[in-house]
C-alpha cells in the first residue's frame, strides 16, 4: 500500500473518530501522530514536530493573556456595560451584544469572549423579558465573526498565516483579517437583528447561568447583621460556605468577628436554619459561615473539605468586583501585545509569550491559574494534526486531491476551485473542530493554488472564513455548545439562523476574498 493512500486512510479514520464524539478529540489527534510515525509515512521528528510548532506556542500564550483580561474583570465590566446602555429594545440589545462579543473574540478568543458574557445576556434577555436564545445564540455567532478581526482571534487564523509565510512568502498582517471581518460582522449583525426574532425559536432553558452582579445587596439583605461597606471589592471580598456533615469543624467554637486559624480570613456572620448567630456557639452541621478576605486568601483557604462553597469566589469577583489595578495592567499588555503583533517587531510567538510573561509577573494571573487558563485539548488537538497536514503533502496526496479537484471544477476557472474547496470546508466545519477542518483543507488548498499557478493567499483567507462558519450545529463550536443549555435551544435549531449566515460567509469567502487577495 502507498503511503499516499495510508495517509488518506488515517484521515478517513480520524474524521470519523472526530463524528463519533466518543474518544476525546486530543487524543485523536495523538492517535493521528502515533499512526503516521507507525506506518512510517513519518520519521519520529515528523511525527511530533507540532509540539514545537510556533502556532502552537502562541495558542498557548493567548490563552493566558485571555485569562488576565477575564480574571481581572475587565470582560465582566464590558458586559455590565451592555445593561446600562442596552436598554430594553431587543434589536438594539442584538446588536450591542454582537459588537461587544465580536470584539472581545478578536483580543481573547471565541470561547473566552462567549464565556465571559454569558451570565451577563441572560441577565439582560430576563429583564426585558426576552427569550434567552435570541440573544445568546446572535452572542455566539457574533464572537465567530469577530474572530476574524484579528489575527489572534482564533487558532485557525494562526495556523492559516503560518502556512501563508511557508507558501506565499509572507503572512497575514495583525489586522488584515479584518478587511473580510468588518463586512462579515455587518452583515451578521443584519442578519441576526432583523431575521433574529423570527428565526430563533423561543425556547424554556433547561439551566440558568448564576447572575453575581448584585452579588453585594443580596449577601446585605440575607445577613441583615453584617455592617453596610465595600463586601466586595476589587481586591477583597466574601464568600459562603457551609458546614457538611461529618466536617471537621463540627463542635469547633466560632463567632462573628474571629480571625480563622491561617490568620487570613474573617468571620463576618454565622447562619443556623436561616437565623443568624449573634453570640459565641459551637458549630454544628448545615451552618453557613461569611467569610471576608482578599481574593486570593479565600480561593486558597476555601479549597478547605472540611467545608462546602455556595458560590466560587472566582466566579463571584470576576462579576461583581470593580475594576482594579489588575484590569488596566492586563490592559495595557493586551495593548503592547496587539502593537508588536501589529508591527511585527519580534515573531508573533515570542510576542505571545512576553505577554502571557508580563501577565504572570505583574501578578495579574497566578502560576496555577495561567497553567489551568490552557486549553490543552486545543494544544493536543493542534500539535497531533500538523503532522497529518505534513503527511498530506509530503506524500503527494494533496496533490492528487487538488489535481482531481482541478480535474473536475478547474475548467470554470480558480473561482470555480476555490468554491468546491469552500463547499468541503463548510460541511466538515459543521462536525469537526474548525482547527481540525483547517489543518486538512489547508495543504490540499496550497497544492491546488500550486498547480493553477496562482496565488494561495485567498485559498487560504478563504479557510478562514468558512472555518469560522461553524453555524449549523451546537457541537460545532464550544461556544455554540456553551450557549445550548442557558437558551433552552434544541441541536435543529441552529440551522435556521445559521443558514443565513453560513450563505454570507461562503458567498464573502468566494466573491470578496479574490477580489482583495487576486488569484
Amino acid at each position: 500500500m502507498s503511503q499516499s493512500a495510508i495517509t488518506i486512510g488515517i484521515l478517513v479514520l480520524a474524521v470519523v473518530a472526530f463524528l463519533s464524539g466518543r474518544i476525546p478529540t486530543g487524543l485523536v489527534a495523538i492517535g493521528v501522530s502515533l499512526a503516521l510515525l507507525a506506518t512510517g509515512v513519518l520519521d519520529l521528528q515528523q511525527a511530533f514536530a507540532g509540539f514545537s510548532d510556533p502556532a502552537v506556542v502562541l495558542i498557548a500564550a493567548l490563552f493566558v493573556v485571555s485569562e488576565g483580561l477575564d480574571s481581572s474583570g475587565m470582560t465582566a465590566w464590558t458586559g455590565r456595560q451592555l445593561v446600562r446602555r442596552g436598554g430594553g429594545r431587543p434589536r438594539r440589545l442584538t446588536l450591542l451584544v454582537m459588537v461587544v462579543v465580536a470584539v472581545l473574540a478578536a483580543l481573547i478568543s471565541v470561547n473566552g469572549a462567549v464565556a465571559a458574557l454569558l451570565p451577563v445576556v441572560v441577565v439582560i434577555a430576563s429583564r426585558i423579558a426576552v427569550a434567552p436564545a435570541r440573544l445568546l445564540l446572535p452572542l455566539a455567532f457574533g464572537a465567530h465573526a469577530g474572530s476574524l478581526l484579528t489575527l489572534t482571534g482564533s487558532p485557525v487564523n494562526v495556523l492559516l498565516s503560518e502556512y501563508a509565510a511557508s507558501s506565499a512568502g509572507r503572512p497575514f498582517g495583525f489586522f488584515e483579517f479584518a478587511l473580510v471581518g468588518l463586512p462579515l460582522l455587518a452583515g451578521s449583525v443584519l442578519i441576526a437583528v432583523f431575521l433574529g426574532q423570527r428565526l430563533v425559536p423561543a425556547r424554556a432553558p433547561a439551566a440558568m447561568t448564576k447572575d453575581f452582579s448584585d452579588h453585594a445587596r443580596t449577601l446585605l439583605r440575607e445577613y441583615p447583621g453584617v455592617a453596610e461597606g465595600s463586601l466586595i471589592a476589587s481586591e477583597s471580598g466574601v464568600a459562603e460556605v457551609v458546614i457538611p456533615p461529618r466536617s471537621g469543624l463540627v463542635g469547633a467554637r466560632a463567632f462573628p468577628g474571629m480571625v480563622t486559624d491561617s490568620g487570613d480570613l474573617v468571620l463576618l456572620a454565622v447562619q443556623r436554619g436561616g437565623e443568624a448567630l449573634e453570640v459565641e456557639a459551637s458549630l454544628e452541621a448545615g451552618d453557613v459561615l461569611l467569610l471576608e478576605g482578599r481574593w486570593d486568601h479565600l480561593e486558597t483557604n476555601l479549597t478547605d473539605p472540611n467545608v462546602l462553597v455556595v458560590d466560587e469566589p472566582d466566579l463571584v469577583r470576576r462579576q461583581a468586583a470593580p475594576l482594579g489595578w489588575r484590569a488596566w495592567t492586563a490592559l495595557t499588555i493586551l495593548a503592547m501585545m496587539v502593537i508588536l503583533l501589529a508591527t511585527g517587531v519580534f515573531a508573533p510567538a515570542v510576542t505571545g509569550l512576553l505577554a502571557a510573561g508580563a501577565m504572570v509577573l505583574t501578578r495579574v494571573v497566578s502560576v496555577e491559574r495561567a497553567h489551568r487558563s490552557i486549553s490543552w485539548t486545543t494544544l493536543l488537538l493542534v500539535a497531533g494534526m500538523i503532522p497529518l497536514s505534513t503527511a498530506i503533502t509530503q506524500t503527494g496526496t494533496a496533490a492528487s486531491i487538488a489535481n482531481g479537484l482541478i480535474g473536475w471544477v478547474g475548467g470554470a476557472g480558480p473561482t470555480a476551485v476555490l468554491a468546491a474547496l469552500c463547499l468541503v470546508a463548510a460541511i466538515f466545519g459543521q462536525l469537526i473542530s474548525n482547527t481540525a477542518t483547517a489543518l486538512i483543507i489547508a495543504p490540499i488548498a496550497v497544492s491546488v493554488a500550486a498547480s493553477m499557478h496562482v496565488s494561495p493567499l485567498p485559498f487560504l483567507m478563504a479557510m478562514a472564513v468558512v472555518c469560522a462558519a461553524a453555524f449549523l450545529t451546537p457541537v460545532a463550536t464550544p461556544a455554540n455548545f456553551m450557549v445550548m443549555g442557558p437558551s433552552g435551544l434544541r441541536f435543529t435549531d441552529y440551522w435556521r439562523l445559521g443558514l443565513p449566515l453560513l450563505v454570507l460567509f461562503i458567498a464573502v469567502a468566494v466573491g470578496l476574498v479574490p477580489l482583495i487577495w487576486p488569484f
